[in-house]
């Protein structure tokens, strides 16, 4: 869901001129999504890790005075953790959406609600800036670079 200020237009001013100057980060981790279907290849693609996608982001977004915020919390009725991500311009004006990243009870399996966070909070970060993270999925055959290694990652890592 998107939510913003009653008004954006500082907001807007400012991210357009930082997206001028974004540049996606550099894509130099490898997951591999393996088929449940005997006859159909694995799918790898390419990422990059949030890490490296913050550097960027900050480091542009504060030269326009735009911080990010992102924040978690646990909707009651449906027992879902979502995800706030927000962009804060120095007028005052914001912009955010939010995300349902997982169930609440993965809680107790921090490795795998840890791995859900950090794969949402890259999406979400990347979409609202603009910029982009991971090869494109919907064309694989034009997905560059040979099959992953035997021993590659099944999912992102949670570090990533």
């Amino acid at each position: 869901m998107h939510r913003s200020s009653e008004h954006i237009g500082a907001l807007a001013a400012a991210l357009a001129k930082a997206q001028a100057v974004l540049t996606n980060p550099e894509k130099n981790l490898t997951a591999t999504i393996r088929s449940p279907f005997p006859r159909e290849d694995d799918r790898t693609f390419r990422y990059a890790s949030l890490a490296s996608g913050l550097d960027i982001v900050r480091k542009t977004l504060s030269q326009q005075e735009i911080a990010t915020v992102q924040t978690t919390r646990i909707e009651q009725v449906s027992g879902q953790i979502h995800l706030t991500t927000l962009l804060a311009h120095a007028s005052g004006e914001w912009i955010s959406s939010d995300l349902p990243v997982c169930a609440a009870k993965d809680v107790e399996a921090p490795h795998r609600m840890g791995s859900s966070l950090t794969y949402a909070r890259r999406y979400a970060l990347f979409a609202l800036v603009g910029i982009a993270g991971e090869d494109d999925l919907d064309t694989p055959d034009v997905i560059a670079g040979p099959p992953a290694a035997a021993g590659s990652q099944v999912a992102p890592s949670p570090k990533g």
